[in-house]
C-alpha cells in the first residue's frame, strides 16, 4: 500500500498524473471555460466607440 503525499509535496509529475487520473471524468473542457481578462488588451473588442460619430 502506498504512503499518503500531499499533493504540495508531490512532484510536478505525480501532480499530472493525478489530475489526468481526476479529469477523465469532467463532462467538460476547463479550458474551454475560461473567462477572458477585461484588462488584457483584445484587438477584436473596441475599447471605446469612435469619437468622431457623436454629435458635434
Amino acid at each position: 500500500m502506498d504512503r499518503f503525499v500531499p499533493r504540495e509535496k508531490m512532484s510536478k509529475k505525480a501532480r499530472r498524473a493525478l489530475d489526468r487520473e481526476r479529469r477523465v471524468s469532467w463532462s467538460f473542457s476547463p479550458v474551454t471555460r475560461k473567462a477572458e481578462s477585461k484588462k488584457r488588451y483584445d484587438r477584436k473588442r473596441l475599447s471605446r466607440p469612435d469619437q468622431d460619430s457623436g454629435a458635434a
